[in-house]
Protein backbone atom coordinates (compact mmCIF):
# COMPACT_ATOMS: atom_id res chain seq x y z
CA UNK A 1 0.00 0.00 0.00
CA UNK A 2 1.45 3.38 -0.97
CA UNK A 3 1.02 5.99 1.74
CA UNK A 4 1.14 9.03 -0.50
CA UNK A 5 -0.11 12.51 0.22
CA UNK A 6 -2.70 12.03 -2.53
CA UNK A 7 -4.66 9.63 -0.34
CA UNK A 8 -4.03 11.41 2.97
CA UNK A 9 -7.12 12.07 5.11
CA UNK A 10 -7.79 14.31 8.07
CA UNK A 11 -10.81 13.86 10.37
CA UNK A 12 -12.40 16.94 11.90
CA UNK A 13 -11.36 15.85 15.39
CA UNK A 14 -8.35 13.89 16.66
CA UNK A 15 -7.45 13.08 20.23
CA UNK A 16 -4.69 15.41 21.49
CA UNK A 17 -1.98 12.74 21.67
CA UNK A 18 -2.39 11.96 17.94
CA UNK A 19 -2.68 15.45 16.47
CA UNK A 20 0.98 15.52 15.42
CA UNK A 21 0.89 12.02 13.92
CA UNK A 22 0.74 11.30 10.21
CA UNK A 23 -2.52 11.83 8.34
CA UNK A 24 -4.98 8.98 8.02
CA UNK A 25 -4.60 6.90 4.89
CA UNK A 26 -7.01 5.06 2.61
CA UNK A 27 -6.63 1.44 1.56
CA UNK A 28 -8.85 -1.02 -0.35
CA UNK A 29 -10.65 -3.42 1.95
CA UNK A 30 -9.09 -6.29 -0.01
CA UNK A 31 -5.67 -5.22 1.29
CA UNK A 32 -6.76 -5.09 4.94
CA UNK A 33 -9.18 -8.05 5.06
CA UNK A 34 -9.11 -11.62 3.77
CA UNK A 35 -12.46 -13.18 2.88
CA UNK A 36 -13.19 -16.58 4.43
CA UNK A 37 -15.72 -19.36 3.79
CA UNK A 38 -19.18 -19.25 5.35
CA UNK A 39 -21.98 -21.84 5.18
CA UNK A 40 -25.46 -21.78 3.64
CA UNK A 41 -27.47 -23.41 6.42
CA UNK A 42 -31.00 -22.01 6.67
CA UNK A 43 -32.99 -21.28 9.82
CA UNK A 44 -34.52 -24.75 9.94
CA UNK A 45 -31.02 -26.19 10.42
CA UNK A 46 -30.56 -24.21 13.65
CA UNK A 47 -31.82 -24.49 17.20
CA UNK A 48 -31.42 -22.71 20.53
CA UNK A 49 -31.04 -25.80 22.74
CA UNK A 50 -28.12 -28.06 21.91
CA UNK A 51 -24.99 -28.15 19.82
CA UNK A 52 -21.28 -27.36 19.80
CA UNK A 53 -21.14 -24.84 16.94
CA UNK A 54 -23.04 -21.55 16.90
CA UNK A 55 -24.15 -19.88 13.68
CA UNK A 56 -24.45 -16.19 12.82
CA UNK A 57 -27.49 -15.76 10.56
CA UNK A 58 -27.85 -12.68 8.37
CA UNK A 59 -31.33 -11.95 9.75
CA UNK A 60 -29.89 -11.58 13.25
CA UNK A 61 -27.34 -9.08 11.96
CA UNK A 62 -30.22 -7.01 10.59
CA UNK A 63 -32.49 -7.21 13.62
CA UNK A 64 -30.71 -8.35 16.80
CA UNK A 65 -26.96 -8.04 17.08
CA UNK A 66 -25.09 -4.81 17.89
CA UNK A 67 -22.12 -3.73 15.77
CA UNK A 68 -19.79 -4.79 18.61
CA UNK A 69 -20.67 -8.45 19.02
CA UNK A 70 -19.87 -10.02 22.39
CA UNK A 71 -21.21 -13.57 22.51
CA UNK A 72 -21.60 -13.35 26.30
CA UNK A 73 -24.39 -10.82 25.78
CA UNK A 74 -26.16 -12.36 22.80
CA UNK A 75 -28.41 -15.38 22.21
CA UNK A 76 -27.03 -17.23 19.18
CA UNK A 77 -28.53 -20.44 17.71
CA UNK A 78 -26.63 -23.72 17.45
CA UNK A 79 -26.30 -25.72 14.26
CA UNK A 80 -28.37 -28.91 14.59
CA UNK A 81 -26.06 -31.83 15.45
CA UNK A 82 -27.11 -33.65 12.26
CA UNK A 83 -25.93 -30.67 10.21
CA UNK A 84 -22.59 -30.05 11.93
CA UNK A 85 -20.64 -31.80 9.18
CA UNK A 86 -21.74 -29.03 6.82
CA UNK A 87 -20.30 -26.48 9.23
CA UNK A 88 -16.84 -28.03 8.94
CA UNK A 89 -16.65 -26.63 5.41
CA UNK A 90 -16.88 -23.17 6.98
CA UNK A 91 -14.06 -21.21 8.54
CA UNK A 92 -14.32 -20.90 12.31
CA UNK A 93 -14.68 -17.27 13.29
CA UNK A 94 -12.05 -15.53 15.40
CA UNK A 95 -12.14 -12.31 17.37
CA UNK A 96 -11.75 -9.30 15.09
CA UNK A 97 -13.67 -10.90 12.21
CA UNK A 98 -16.31 -8.83 10.45
CA UNK A 99 -19.52 -10.54 9.32
CA UNK A 100 -21.65 -8.75 6.71
CA UNK A 101 -25.27 -9.41 5.73
CA UNK A 102 -25.05 -9.73 1.95
CA UNK A 103 -28.76 -9.17 1.18
CA UNK A 104 -31.41 -6.62 2.12
CA UNK A 105 -34.62 -5.14 0.77
CA UNK A 106 -33.54 -1.73 2.09
CA UNK A 107 -30.56 0.22 0.76
CA UNK A 108 -29.77 1.68 4.17
CA UNK A 109 -29.22 -1.84 5.58
CA UNK A 110 -27.32 -3.48 2.75
CA UNK A 111 -23.96 -4.74 3.96
CA UNK A 112 -24.86 -4.21 7.60
CA UNK A 113 -22.12 -5.72 9.71
CA UNK A 114 -20.94 -6.86 13.13
CA UNK A 115 -17.43 -7.20 14.50
CA UNK A 116 -16.76 -10.21 16.73
CA UNK A 117 -14.99 -8.60 19.68
CA UNK A 118 -15.43 -11.45 22.19
CA UNK A 119 -16.23 -15.12 21.48
CA UNK A 120 -15.57 -16.53 24.97
CA UNK A 121 -13.80 -19.56 23.50
CA UNK A 122 -16.95 -20.76 21.69
CA UNK A 123 -17.00 -22.14 18.15
CA UNK A 124 -18.86 -19.77 15.85
CA UNK A 125 -19.34 -19.79 12.07
CA UNK A 126 -20.92 -17.33 9.64
CA UNK A 127 -24.13 -18.58 8.06
CA UNK A 128 -26.53 -18.07 5.19
CA UNK A 129 -26.30 -14.77 3.27
CA UNK A 130 -23.24 -13.57 5.15
CA UNK A 131 -19.72 -12.55 4.13
CA UNK A 132 -16.89 -13.33 6.55
CA UNK A 133 -13.88 -11.01 6.45
CA UNK A 134 -10.74 -11.41 8.60
CA UNK A 135 -8.50 -8.39 9.27
CA UNK A 136 -4.73 -8.15 9.26
CA UNK A 137 -4.38 -7.61 13.00
CA UNK A 138 -0.94 -6.10 12.51
CA UNK A 139 -2.68 -3.16 10.86
CA UNK A 140 -6.13 -3.09 12.45
CA UNK A 141 -7.05 -3.06 16.14
CA UNK A 142 -9.88 -5.31 17.35
CA UNK A 143 -12.89 -3.12 18.14
CA UNK A 144 -12.18 -0.48 15.49
CA UNK A 145 -13.91 -2.32 12.64
CA UNK A 146 -17.35 -2.07 14.26
CA UNK A 147 -17.23 1.72 13.94
CA UNK A 148 -15.23 1.89 10.73
CA UNK A 149 -18.03 0.09 8.87
CA UNK A 150 -20.69 2.28 10.53
CA UNK A 151 -19.04 5.50 9.31
CA UNK A 152 -20.89 7.38 6.57
CA UNK A 153 -17.78 7.40 4.40
CA UNK A 154 -17.71 3.61 4.27
CA UNK A 155 -21.49 3.08 4.32
CA UNK A 156 -21.91 5.35 1.29
CA UNK A 157 -19.42 3.26 -0.67
CA UNK A 158 -21.07 -0.03 0.30
CA UNK A 159 -24.47 1.29 -0.77
CA UNK A 160 -22.98 2.39 -4.08
CA UNK A 161 -21.60 -1.11 -4.69
CA UNK A 162 -24.96 -2.81 -3.95
CA UNK A 163 -26.73 -4.51 -6.87
CA UNK A 164 -30.30 -5.60 -7.47
CA UNK A 165 -33.81 -4.22 -7.69
CA UNK A 166 -36.33 -5.53 -5.15
CA UNK A 167 -33.68 -7.40 -3.15
CA UNK A 168 -30.25 -5.79 -2.98
CA UNK A 169 -27.03 -7.75 -2.71
CA UNK A 170 -23.35 -7.14 -2.03
CA UNK A 171 -20.48 -9.54 -2.78
CA UNK A 172 -17.02 -10.06 -1.31
CA UNK A 173 -15.56 -8.90 -4.63
CA UNK A 174 -17.44 -5.61 -4.42
CA UNK A 175 -16.65 -5.16 -0.74
CA UNK A 176 -12.95 -5.65 -1.50
CA UNK A 177 -13.04 -2.43 -3.57
CA UNK A 178 -14.25 -0.28 -0.68
CA UNK A 179 -11.68 2.31 0.35
CA UNK A 180 -11.20 2.19 4.11
CA UNK A 181 -10.01 5.31 5.99
CA UNK A 182 -7.46 4.25 8.60
CA UNK A 183 -5.56 6.05 11.37
CA UNK A 184 -1.82 5.46 10.91
CA UNK A 185 -1.42 3.65 14.25
CA UNK A 186 -3.32 0.94 16.10
CA UNK A 187 -3.07 3.10 19.22
CA UNK A 188 -5.29 5.77 17.62
CA UNK A 189 -7.69 3.12 16.35
CA UNK A 190 -7.96 1.70 19.89
CA UNK A 191 -8.58 5.17 21.33
CA UNK A 192 -11.46 5.79 18.89
CA UNK A 193 -12.94 2.35 19.56
CA UNK A 194 -12.67 2.83 23.34
CA UNK A 195 -14.38 6.23 23.18
CA UNK A 196 -17.27 5.04 21.02
CA UNK A 197 -17.69 1.72 22.84
CA UNK A 198 -18.01 3.58 26.16
CA UNK A 199 -20.76 5.66 24.61
CA UNK A 200 -22.39 2.50 23.23
CA UNK A 201 -22.34 0.97 26.70
CA UNK A 202 -24.11 4.04 28.07
CA UNK A 203 -26.67 3.93 25.25
CA UNK A 204 -27.28 0.24 25.93
CA UNK A 205 -27.80 0.89 29.64
CA UNK A 206 -30.28 3.69 28.97
CA UNK A 207 -32.02 1.53 26.35
CA UNK A 208 -32.48 -1.21 28.94
CA UNK A 209 -34.06 1.34 31.29
CA UNK A 210 -36.46 2.38 28.53
CA UNK A 211 -37.34 -1.25 27.77
CA UNK A 212 -37.96 -1.88 31.48
CA UNK A 213 -40.34 1.09 31.70
CA UNK A 214 -42.24 -0.08 28.62
CA UNK A 215 -42.45 -3.62 29.97
CA UNK A 216 -43.71 -2.28 33.31
CA UNK A 217 -46.40 -0.30 31.52
CA UNK A 218 -47.51 -3.32 29.46
CA UNK A 219 -47.77 -5.42 32.59
CA UNK A 220 -49.63 -2.69 34.46
CA UNK A 221 -52.16 -2.24 31.68
CA UNK A 222 -52.84 -5.97 31.64
CA UNK A 223 -53.75 -5.76 35.32
CA UNK A 224 -55.57 -2.40 35.32
CA UNK A 225 -58.03 -3.47 32.59
CA UNK A 226 -60.24 -6.56 32.84
CA UNK A 227 -59.24 -9.59 30.85
CA UNK A 228 -61.49 -10.76 28.04
CA UNK A 229 -64.78 -12.06 29.40
CA UNK A 230 -64.27 -10.40 32.80
CA UNK A 231 -65.60 -7.12 34.24
CA UNK A 232 -63.21 -6.64 37.15
CA UNK A 233 -59.49 -5.94 36.65
CA UNK A 234 -56.83 -7.91 38.51
CA UNK A 235 -55.49 -4.71 40.04
CA UNK A 236 -57.74 -1.99 41.42
CA UNK A 237 -56.72 1.08 43.40
CA UNK A 238 -57.66 0.73 47.12
CA UNK A 239 -60.34 3.42 47.09
CA UNK A 240 -62.29 1.56 44.37
CA UNK A 241 -62.03 -2.04 45.59
CA UNK A 242 -65.45 -1.93 47.24
CA UNK A 243 -67.07 -0.68 44.03
CA UNK A 244 -69.15 -2.92 41.82
CA UNK A 245 -67.89 -4.50 38.62
CA UNK A 246 -67.13 -2.33 35.61
CA UNK A 247 -69.99 -1.63 33.23
CA UNK A 248 -69.89 -3.79 30.11
CA UNK A 249 -71.23 -2.89 26.67
CA UNK A 250 -70.37 -1.75 23.17
CA UNK A 251 -67.81 0.96 22.45
CA UNK A 252 -70.52 3.19 20.98
CA UNK A 253 -72.01 3.55 24.46
CA UNK A 254 -68.99 5.60 25.60
CA UNK A 255 -67.46 6.94 22.36
CA UNK A 256 -68.28 8.25 18.92
CA UNK A 257 -66.35 6.96 15.92
CA UNK A 258 -64.91 9.60 13.57
CA UNK A 259 -63.88 8.79 10.02
CA UNK A 260 -61.09 10.22 7.90
CA UNK A 261 -61.21 12.07 4.59
CA UNK A 262 -59.67 11.57 1.20
CA UNK A 263 -56.56 13.68 0.85
CA UNK A 264 -56.00 14.57 -2.84
CA UNK A 265 -52.36 14.80 -3.80
CA UNK A 266 -52.72 18.41 -4.97
CA UNK A 267 -53.38 19.46 -1.36
CA UNK A 268 -50.43 17.54 0.07
CA UNK A 269 -46.98 18.88 0.79
CA UNK A 270 -47.82 22.04 2.74
CA UNK A 271 -45.74 22.26 5.90
CA UNK A 272 -47.72 25.13 7.40
CA UNK A 273 -51.42 25.74 7.91
CA UNK A 274 -54.18 25.90 10.48
CA UNK A 275 -54.96 22.17 10.55
CA UNK A 276 -52.51 19.24 10.69
CA UNK A 277 -53.63 16.50 8.29
CA UNK A 278 -52.46 13.31 9.96
CA UNK A 279 -51.69 10.14 8.05
CA UNK A 280 -50.65 6.71 9.35
CA UNK A 281 -46.99 7.68 9.09
CA UNK A 282 -47.53 10.63 11.42
CA UNK A 283 -48.85 8.30 14.13
CA UNK A 284 -45.80 6.04 13.74
CA UNK A 285 -43.37 8.98 13.91
CA UNK A 286 -45.05 10.36 17.03
CA UNK A 287 -44.79 7.03 18.83
CA UNK A 288 -41.19 6.56 17.65
CA UNK A 289 -40.33 9.86 19.32
CA UNK A 290 -41.50 8.46 22.67
CA UNK A 291 -44.81 10.32 22.85
CA UNK A 292 -48.43 9.44 22.11
CA UNK A 293 -49.66 13.04 21.91
CA UNK A 294 -49.92 14.08 18.28
CA UNK A 295 -47.92 17.20 17.46
CA UNK A 296 -46.35 18.08 14.13
CA UNK A 297 -47.62 16.57 10.89
CA UNK A 298 -46.02 16.05 7.51
CA UNK A 299 -48.96 17.89 5.88
CA UNK A 300 -51.14 20.89 6.80
CA UNK A 301 -54.18 22.56 5.26
CA UNK A 302 -55.76 25.97 5.76
CA UNK A 303 -59.42 26.87 6.35
CA UNK A 304 -60.04 27.43 2.65
CA UNK A 305 -58.86 23.90 1.77
CA UNK A 306 -60.97 22.55 4.62
CA UNK A 307 -64.06 24.02 2.96
CA UNK A 308 -63.07 22.64 -0.45
CA UNK A 309 -62.73 19.16 1.06
CA UNK A 310 -66.07 19.62 2.85
CA UNK A 311 -64.39 18.20 5.90
CA UNK A 312 -65.14 18.61 9.59
CA UNK A 313 -62.09 18.87 11.88
CA UNK A 314 -61.35 16.07 14.33
CA UNK A 315 -61.46 17.59 17.85
CA UNK A 316 -58.59 17.53 20.36
CA UNK A 317 -58.62 14.50 22.62
CA UNK A 318 -59.48 12.04 19.84
CA UNK A 319 -57.65 8.71 19.76
CA UNK A 320 -56.60 8.09 16.15
CA UNK A 321 -55.33 4.90 14.52
CA UNK A 322 -54.83 3.05 11.24
CA UNK A 323 -58.01 1.27 10.15
CA UNK A 324 -56.77 -0.61 7.07
CA UNK A 325 -53.83 -2.68 5.85
CA UNK A 326 -50.88 -4.11 7.74
CA UNK A 327 -50.58 -0.89 9.74
CA UNK A 328 -53.87 -1.85 11.42
CA UNK A 329 -52.22 -4.94 12.94
CA UNK A 330 -49.53 -2.82 14.61
CA UNK A 331 -52.18 -1.37 16.97
CA UNK A 332 -50.55 2.06 17.13
CA UNK A 333 -52.59 4.85 18.70
CA UNK A 334 -52.13 8.61 18.90
CA UNK A 335 -54.06 11.24 20.85
CA UNK A 336 -54.80 14.51 19.09
CA UNK A 337 -53.91 17.74 20.88
CA UNK A 338 -55.50 20.24 18.47
CA UNK A 339 -58.20 20.42 15.83
CA UNK A 340 -56.97 18.40 12.87
CA UNK A 341 -57.91 16.09 10.01
CA UNK A 342 -57.07 12.45 9.42
CA UNK A 343 -56.93 10.72 6.08
CA UNK A 344 -59.29 7.93 5.10
CA UNK A 345 -56.81 5.20 6.03
CA UNK A 346 -57.34 6.29 9.62
CA UNK A 347 -60.25 6.56 12.04
CA UNK A 348 -60.72 8.04 15.48
CA UNK A 349 -62.72 7.56 18.67
CA UNK A 350 -63.81 10.47 20.86
CA UNK A 351 -65.19 10.00 24.38
CA UNK A 352 -68.84 10.89 25.00
CA UNK A 353 -68.97 13.51 27.73
CA UNK A 354 -70.26 12.04 30.99
CA UNK A 355 -69.52 8.48 29.86
CA UNK A 356 -65.74 8.44 29.58
CA UNK A 357 -62.71 10.71 29.60
CA UNK A 358 -60.57 11.17 26.51
CA UNK A 359 -57.40 9.92 28.19
CA UNK A 360 -59.08 6.82 29.64
CA UNK A 361 -60.54 6.04 26.22
CA UNK A 362 -57.04 6.31 24.73
CA UNK A 363 -55.67 3.73 27.16
CA UNK A 364 -58.75 1.52 26.89
CA UNK A 365 -58.60 1.54 23.10
CA UNK A 366 -54.87 0.75 23.26
CA UNK A 367 -55.80 -2.63 24.76
CA UNK A 368 -57.96 -3.56 21.75
CA UNK A 369 -56.40 -5.59 18.93
CA UNK A 370 -58.15 -4.24 15.87
CA UNK A 371 -57.01 -7.15 13.72
CA UNK A 372 -59.52 -9.35 15.54
CA UNK A 373 -62.35 -7.10 14.33
CA UNK A 374 -61.09 -6.65 10.76
CA UNK A 375 -62.53 -8.21 7.64
CA UNK A 376 -61.65 -8.49 3.96
CA UNK A 377 -58.63 -9.75 2.00
CA UNK A 378 -56.87 -6.55 2.99
CA UNK A 379 -57.60 -6.24 6.73
CA UNK A 380 -59.88 -3.28 7.47
CA UNK A 381 -62.37 -2.15 10.09
CA UNK A 382 -65.36 0.04 9.31
CA UNK A 383 -67.32 2.42 11.53
CA UNK A 384 -69.96 -0.08 12.59
CA UNK A 385 -67.40 -2.77 13.44
CA UNK A 386 -65.56 -0.32 15.70
CA UNK A 387 -68.77 0.83 17.35
CA UNK A 388 -69.73 -2.75 18.21
CA UNK A 389 -66.44 -3.69 19.91
CA UNK A 390 -67.22 -4.97 23.43
CA UNK A 391 -65.58 -2.95 26.23
CA UNK A 392 -65.77 -2.55 30.01
CA UNK A 393 -65.35 0.72 31.86
CA UNK A 394 -65.61 2.01 35.46
CA UNK A 395 -67.09 5.26 36.72
CA UNK A 396 -65.27 8.41 35.69
CA UNK A 397 -63.38 9.03 38.94
CA UNK A 398 -61.79 5.59 38.62
CA UNK A 399 -61.13 6.27 34.93
CA UNK A 400 -59.24 9.42 35.91
CA UNK A 401 -57.20 7.55 38.53
CA UNK A 402 -56.18 4.89 35.99
CA UNK A 403 -55.39 7.48 33.33
CA UNK A 404 -53.27 9.58 35.69
CA UNK A 405 -51.26 6.54 36.73
CA UNK A 406 -50.56 5.46 33.16
CA UNK A 407 -49.97 9.02 31.98
CA UNK A 408 -47.30 9.52 34.66
CA UNK A 409 -45.60 6.36 33.46
CA UNK A 410 -45.82 7.55 29.87
CA UNK A 411 -44.16 10.82 30.94
CA UNK A 412 -41.26 8.81 32.36
CA UNK A 413 -41.05 6.82 29.12
CA UNK A 414 -41.03 10.05 27.11
CA UNK A 415 -38.22 11.54 29.23
CA UNK A 416 -36.19 8.34 28.94
CA UNK A 417 -36.79 8.20 25.16
CA UNK A 418 -35.57 11.78 24.83
CA UNK A 419 -32.48 11.01 26.93
CA UNK A 420 -31.70 8.03 24.74
CA UNK A 421 -32.18 10.04 21.55
CA UNK A 422 -29.81 12.73 22.84
CA UNK A 423 -27.14 10.10 23.43
CA UNK A 424 -27.69 8.59 19.97
CA UNK A 425 -27.51 12.03 18.38
CA UNK A 426 -24.29 12.71 20.30
CA UNK A 427 -22.80 9.47 18.99
CA UNK A 428 -23.75 10.33 15.41
CA UNK A 429 -22.12 13.73 15.80
CA UNK A 430 -19.00 12.20 17.31
CA UNK A 431 -18.76 9.68 14.48
CA UNK A 432 -18.95 12.53 11.99
CA UNK A 433 -16.00 14.21 13.67
CA UNK A 434 -13.82 11.16 14.40
CA UNK A 435 -13.98 9.74 10.86
CA UNK A 436 -12.96 11.67 7.69
CA UNK A 437 -15.77 12.83 5.47
CA UNK A 438 -16.35 11.57 1.95
CA UNK A 439 -16.74 14.48 -0.46
CA UNK A 440 -20.44 15.34 -0.73
CA UNK A 441 -21.45 12.88 2.03
CA UNK A 442 -21.66 13.49 5.76
CA UNK A 443 -19.33 11.25 7.78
Amino acid sequence: MTQSESNALVPKRRFPEFRNDHHWIEAPMGEIYTFKTNNSLSRDKLNYDTGTIKNIHYGDIHTKFPARFDIRNEIVPFINPSEQLNAFHSEDCVEGDMIFADASEDLKDIGKSIELVHLNGERVVAGLHTILARPDLDRLAIGFGAYLFQSRRVRAQIQKEAQGAKVLGISATRLSRIQLPLPPTKAEQQKIAACLSSLDDLIEAESRKLDALKAHKRGLMQRLFPREGETVPQLRFPEFRSRSAWEHGMLKSIAIVLQGYGFPEKYQGNTTGQFPFYKVGDISRTLASGSYRMGEAANYIDHETLLELRAKPIPPGTTIFARIGEALRLNRRGLTTKACLIDNNCAGVKAIEGKATDLFLYYLFSTIELGRHAGGVVPAVNKSAIEEIKVSHPEQDEQIRISNCLSSLDDLISVQSEKLEILCTHKRGLMQQLFPRLSGVEA
